[in-house]
């Protein structure tokens, strides 16, 4: 008799919660649906019967509206230790075979220590992509449970002093988002871990870790959808990225390298700021703040009404530029961009993450 292969996955976390209450978690649909889905999915629906024998049927939605069913029976229920059940994914033939979850319980220093073992899956690409679901939907366990919410996951490592550390910071804030600050150097040794370019700043979900200013605010966008930080329409979003690749390789370079890093970090003859290259920098400023202010016209948002990703990549190079010597002068020919400026400074997210504010958590 030949025995069919068999794969399976195993996953651990640590949970600020005791284990009758992790225990309630998976077996309570008003729970369920608050985590038990990937990042950025929603559950709009969830009906169970918690007893051995009975079972339990699980729609996710991701936000284009597709949904994925899963549906299974309890096989044992031992509050509040050990919980196994069966997984079969509905009208999807790639993955119509019954697996078997067990979660094991156990209590430990930081509350409990559970381990999810997802077994009978046929092939290892099966096993392996349920993996990053698995994560995702364990880490919104762990921040539905533990008093620190998303802080439990999220960490930040940066310097909250960068232009791209703080455009992430407003970002958060904007979504409400607690978090961990983590300062660190570019080019540190525990920074390059996270970023293979040794770069600030990079983000730790969880398990999952992810470097690039424009990147993160992506996912963050994507996955805690309120409020929105990309315009609804395509043109809008194709605008919205044209700003931020432009901050990215133009802005930058002239307003922070070229002239405000002049003032704070002087490179020139005697220690003082280089003449020539705040001149040449000057030149360059003026012509592009004429093209923001064309662009933010009566608005206070780069793309529109409504602040978002190009703005909180936008305002902390503007407003670097702006405390720097001569910086309200060379503002003082851009009144719209004055005008944005003054209205993100009067933000929450702002004054909340500002540099000199201290890091928040």
């Amino acid at each position: 008799m030949t025995h069919k292969p068999s794969f399976e996955l195993s996953l651990t976390r640590r949970i600020s919660a005791p284990p009758e209450f992790v225990f309630d978690a998976f077996v309570a649909g008003d729970q369920l649906s608050k985590w038990c889905a990937p990042r950025g999915m929603t559950v709009p629906k969830v009906a169970l019967d918690a007893r051995v024998g009975q079972g339990y049927r699980l729609t996710m939605e991701a936000r284009d509206r597709s949904t994925f069913t899963v549906t299974g029976e309890y096989r044992e229920l031992l509050r509040p230790t050990r919980i196994a059940y069966t997984w079969q994914w509905v009208d999807d033939a790639t993955t119509a075979l019954e697996t078997l979850v067990l979660v094991e319980l156990r209590p430990c220093d930081e509350g409990t220590e559970l381990v999810l073992t997802h077994s009978g899956f046929s092939e290892p690409g099966m096993r392996d992509a349920h993996i990053p679901g698995w994560n995702s939907s364990l880490n919104r366990l762990v921040e539905m449970l533990d008093p620190r919410g998303t802080a439990a996951n999220l960490a930040l490592s940066g310097d909250p002093r960068s232009t791209n550390t703080w455009s992430v910071r407003i970002a958060l804030a904007e979504k409400g988002l607690h978090y961990e600050m983590v300062q660190r150097a570019p080019h540190s040794a525990e920074q390059v871990r996270l970023h293979p370019f040794g770069r600030i700043p990079a983000l730790r979900d969880g398990d999952f870790i992810l470097f690039e200013t424009s990147a993160i605010v992506r996912y963050l966008d994507e996955c805690f959808p309120e409020p929105a930080l990309m315009p609804a329409s395509v043109r809008e979003r194709a605008r919205a990225e044209q700003w931020v690749s432009a901050a990215s390789l133009y802005l930058y370079d002239a307003m922070i390298r070229r002239y405000v890093l002049q003032y704070l970090f002087p490179k020139g003859p005697g220690g003082e700021p280089d003449a020539g290259v705040i001149a040449a920098a000057r030149v360059e400023i003026t012509r592009h703040l004429a093209i923001l202010d064309d662009a933010y016209g009566e608005h206070n948002a780069i793309t529109g009404e409504t602040f978002g990703i190009a703005d909180l990549v936008l305002v902390p190079i503007i407003d670097y530029l702006a405390r720097s010597p001569g910086g309200e002068e060379l503002l003082a020919a851009a009144p719209n961009v004055s005008r944005a400026l003054a209205s993100a400074r009067a933000r929450p997210s702002f004054q909340a993450t500002h540099p000199s504010a201290k890091p928040a958590t």
